[in-house]
C-alpha cells in the first residue's frame, strides 16, 4: 500500500481517460473552409500577422502510415490564473501526445505562472512527475500566477529564456484574460522571427470563456457540480433544521453561470442571476426587497428558513452600485494626495461621504462600516476590491434590518435566523469529474499536433461534447476571431469577451419558467457528491446547462 497517498488519489490516477477517435492513430489538421471570419480594423493593426486565419479541425486518418518522426522539439506549458478542475490532465495529454509524436520530445513546466517565463523558472516534465498527477486536482504540479507577459521588455525576457531553452512552442493555459496574452504572445514573437509557437487552452469554473464553436471551459463542469453538492447540503440541512436561513456566495464575478447551474441542480427557494438584474436595472435595495418577500413568504406558510444563492459579482451589475464605485474610482484618484493627508480611515470616509453625490451617498451610508472602510483601498493597479466585499454577509445584514421594520409595521411575524457562506475555493482544486478529466487530457493532446502542424495563435476547442467521448470533435479557433476592443484601466485593449448569462437562452428560460415553484416549496434535489465510478448517468453525467444549450 501507498501511505503517501489517499486511497482514492491511488485508484483514480489509474483512470486513463478515453480519446476522441479524432485524435486516435495519425491525427491531420484540415482547415474548415469559409471560417475565417472579418476582423475589427482596429485589432487587424494590433495583429497584422495572425489576423485573417481559418478554424481548423483535427481528423484522424488510419489508412495513412506514420510519418516518420522529424527533429524532436522543446515545448513548454505555463498555468495562468486561478485554479480549475483539470489542469493537470491538460499537461499529461500534452505530454502524452508529444511523446507519442516522437518519443525524444521534451516538455517544460514553467513555475509560478507566466513569470515562470519571463524568468525561464521551469521544470522538466518526465513521466515520474506527470504520472504523480494524473487526474488528480489543483495546480500545483508546476503552481500558477496572474502576472501577464504585455511590455516588450516582458516579450524580450520571454524570448532569451525560451530561446536559452530551445523551447519552440508555448501552450498557455488560462481563461480568456490568459488566452488574450496568448495571442499578443504569438503575434510578437512571429513579428520577430522568434520560432515560437503559441497555442492556448480555454479554462475557468466560471463558464465565460465560450462562443459558437469553444462550447464549454475545462473546470466548470466539476466546480458547478462540487457546489450543487454543497448547496444541497445546506438545503437538507435547512429542511432538517427548520430555523436558518442560508445566503449562500458562488463563485463568478464576471458571469452566473455558477449560480445558474446550480439553481438548476438544486432548486433553492431564490437564486439570483446577475445578468438579470442588471437588465431590469435593479437596485441594492430592489435585491434586498426580493430576498425579504421570499423570507416573508416562506415564513407565512410557516417556513422560517430557507436556502437563498448569489453570485459573487452581484455588487458590479446593480445599478445604483455600479455608479457608486465609478464616482468612487474618480474620487479615489483624483483625490490620492488628499486623502493620504488624513491620519485615519474615519476622515477619509468622511470626506468621500461629502464629495459623493447625493444617491451614490446614499448607497455607500447603508453599507456596514468594514465594507465603507475596503471600499476607500484600491488594489495596487488603482482598481475598488469589490471581490473582497462580503456581499452574503452585506444582504443578510440588510434584509435584518428591513425585516424589522416591516414586524414594527405588523407586516411580518416570522423568526429570521440566517447564516451567510461563501463557496469559493472549495470548487478550484477538486479531482476533475470525467468530463473534466477527459476533456482536458484532448484538449492538451490537441494542442500537440496544432504545434506539429505548425500553427500559432490558435486555441483548441471540443465540440458534439453531449456525446460520448470518441464522438467529440477538436480543433483550434484562432485566437483573434475572438477579440473585441473593451475600455480596460482608461485604455482600449484587445481582449476576449467574456460569455454571459444569456436571458433569452434555453438554460435561463428553463430556470425562469420553474423558480417561482420553488420559493415556498421545498423543491430541493439532492445531488450528492461527484462519482467517479459507476453507471454513466452519474459518473459521466453533463451539466444541465451545457444540455440545455445543445438541445436536449
Amino acid at each position: 500500500m501507498n501511505n503517501e497517498f489517499s486511497p482514492f488519489h491511488n485508484e483514480r490516477s489509474k483512470y486513463q481517460p478515453r480519446l476522441p477517435k479524432a485524435l486516435q492513430g495519425q491525427v491531420q489538421i484540415q482547415p474548415v473552409s469559409g471560417s475565417a471570419v472579418q476582423i475589427d480594423a482596429e485589432i487587424q493593426k494590433l495583429f497584422p500577422t495572425t489576423t485573417g486565419l481559418e478554424t481548423v479541425k483535427l481528423v484522424s486518418n488510419d489508412s495513412s502510415t506514420a510519418p516518420a518522426p522529424g527533429e524532436p522539439i522543446t515545448v513548454g506549458v505555463v498555468l495562468s490564473g486561478g485554479p480549475a478542475p483539470g489542469g493537470h490532465n491538460a499537461i499529461a495529454g500534452l505530454f502524452d501526445a508529444l511523446k507519442k509524436i516522437n518519443p525524444a520530445n521534451r516538455l517544460l513546466g514553467f513555475l509560478n505562472g507566466p513569470i515562470g517565463v519571463i524568468q525561464g523558472d521551469h521544470v522538466e516534465i518526465t513521466p515520474e512527475l506527470v504520472d504523480q498527477y494524473r487526474n488528480t486536482g489543483g495546480f500545483d504540479m508546476i503552481a500558477s500566477g496572474r502576472d501577464k507577459i504585455e511590455s516588450d521588455e516582458d516579450i524580450e525576457r520571454c524570448t532569451r529564456a525560451l530561446s536559452m531553452l530551445g523551447a519552440s512552442a508555448l501552450v498557455v493555459i488560462g481563461g480568456d484574460d490568459s488566452n488574450t496574452n496568448a495571442a499578443v504572445l504569438a503575434e510578437k514573437f512571429k513579428a520577430r522571427n522568434a520560432g515560437v509557437q503559441v497555442i492556448g487552452l480555454p479554462k475557468t469554473i466560471d463558464g465565460d470563456m465560450r462562443n459558437d464553436i469553444i462550447e464549454t471551459s475545462f473546470g466548470f463542469d466539476t466546480a458547478a457540480k462540487t457546489y450543487a453538492g454543497l448547496v444541497a447540503n445546506v438545503a437538507r440541512d435547512a429542511k432538517s433544521a427548520k430555523k436558518y436561513t442560508h445566503i449562500i456566495k458562488l463563485m463568478g464575478r464576471a458571469a452566473s453561470h455558477v449560480a445558474l447551474e446550480v439553481g438548476l441542480q438544486v432548486r433553492p427557494n431564490l437564486t439570483i442571476i446577475s445578468e438579470e438584474v442588471e437588465q431590469r436595472g435593479w437596485t441594492l435595495n430592489q435585491v434586498v426587497e426580493q430576498i425579504v418577500d421570499v423570507v416573508v413568504r416562506r415564513s407565512e406558510a410557516g417556513k422560517n428558513y430557507g436556502v437563498i444563492v448569489i453570485p459573487e459579482g452581484l455588487l458590479e451589475f446593480l445599478s445604483d452600485f455600479k455608479v457608486l464605485l465609478q464616482e468612487l474610482s474618480i474620487l479615489l484618484r483624483d483625490s490620492e494626495e488628499i486623502l493620504n493627508a488624513y491620519s485615519s480611515d474615519e476622515d477619509r470616509r468622511q470626506f468621500i461621504n461629502m464629495k459623493l453625490l447625493s444617491e451614490s451617498a446614499r448607497v455607500y451610508a447603508t453599507l456596514p462600516d468594514s465594507i465603507q472602510h475596503a471600499l476607500l483601498k484600491p488594489d495596487k493597479h488603482g482598481n475598488i476590491p469589490v471581490s473582497q466585499i462580503e456581499t452574503d454577509y452585506l444582504l443578510m445584514d440588510l434584509v435584518k434590518l428591513r425585516l424589522k421594520e416591516l414586524r414594527l409595521e405588523g407586516k411580518y411575524k416570522g423568526q429570521f435566523a440566517p447564516l451567510h457562506h461563501f463557496f469559493g475555493y472549495e470548487g478550484r482544486c477538486v479531482a476533475p469529474s470525467n468530463f473534466d478529466a477527459e476533456y482536458c487530457y484532448a484538449l492538451g493532446y490537441s494542442a500537440a499536433y496544432l504545434i506539429q502542424g505548425g500553427l500559432t495563435g490558435y486555441t483548441v476547442f471540443g465540440q458534439n461534447m453531449l456525446a460520448p467521448t470518441e464522438e467529440w470533435q477538436m480543433g483550434g479557433i484562432p485566437v483573434t476571431s475572438m477579440l473585441n476592443l473593451e475600455l480596460r484601466k482608461g485604455k482600449m485593449k484587445p481582449v476576449i469577451k467574456k460569455a454571459l448569462v444569456e436571458l433569452e437562452g434555453k438554460p435561463f428560460k428553463k430556470f425562469a419558467a420553474e423558480r417561482d415553484n420553488w420559493v415556498v416549496n421545498d423543491a430541493y434535489r439532492f445531488v450528492g457528491p461527484i462519482q467517479y465510478y459507476g453507471p454513466p448517468e452519474l459518473a459521466d453525467a453533463r451539466t444541465i446547462t451545457l444540455r440545455l444549450e445543445r438541445g436536449e
